[in-house]
């Protein structure tokens, strides 16, 4: 599938600002599932200075500097990208090895090979690692459940007992307050879960990206239905 994706930003001051210092990422990178055949960004005012790098998890990370006084900021990023279908591969849910197992593979020991995955298993800016949080992963994490079984089924009890509610939450909330109010968006359910995984020694990474949704027999996509998404 070939997809263009427009991703438009719009900062408004008052009063006015005369330096500004943007992190950027807003460049799809390529993947298996999908390549990146063409992606630019746009910014209004011009900025005096940028530059890009490529961090160490593979993102495109668009640095600008402005210094001239301005009352608005627009970032509109462009992207060209083709999908593919990933192959069916993998073990299946049941046959996947007990969550206690990849716990223990995780758990530090002298003398151990290191794993990568390993840096995910800590408290970050955004996940905090709380015991409401082992306590809400344990109802699905029961003994010797296999891993992806559980995982799975944690996130459809996210899906069924939270109330998706635009506005309800911004980037500073907290997700012990999403937790305890059962309501949120898309990165307030995908910070629940990766802290409800962390909080049981089981490592989980946060994703953003773009979600693309499939409208209705007969019905129309609507304009801005399909937009910027969190998972783990």
């Amino acid at each position: 599938m070939l997809l263009e994706i427009t991703h438009d930003t719009h900062y408004s001051y008052d009063p006015s600002v005369e330096i500004a210092q943007h992190l950027a990422h807003l460049k799809p990178a390529s993947l298996e599932t999908q390549q990146v055949l063409k992606t630019e960004i746009a910014v209004n005012p011009n900025p005096d200075w940028s530059d890009e790098h490529i961090d160490s998890y593979g993102n495109v990370c668009t640095f600008f500097s402005l210094q001239n006084r301005h009352s608005e900021l627009l970032i509109s990023a462009k992207s060209l990208i083709e999908t593919s279908l990933r192959s069916p591969v993998g073990p299946k849910p049941l046959d996947t090895p007990a969550w206690e197992m990849v716990r223990e593979y995780f758990r530090y020991h002298s003398n151990t090979k290191w794993d990568a995955a390993s840096e995910f298993l800590f408290t970050s800016p955004f996940i905090t690692l709380r015991p409401e949080f082992f306590e809400f992963a344990r109802t699905n994490f029961t003994n010797g459940r296999p891993i992806l079984d559980a995982a799975i089924d944690l996130m459809r009890r996210i899906y069924s007992e939270f109330h998706y509610m635009s506005r309800s939450t911004d980037i500073n909330t907290p997700a012990l307050e999403a937790l305890t109010k059962r309501e949120g968006v898309c990165q307030d359910f995908a910070h629940i879960l990766i802290a409800s995984l962390r909080s049981i020694g089981l490592p989980a990474r946060y994703i953003s990206g773009y979600i693309l949704t499939n409208p209705a027999p007969g019905q129309v996509r609507l304009i801005g239905s399909d937009a910027s998404h969190a998972w783990v």
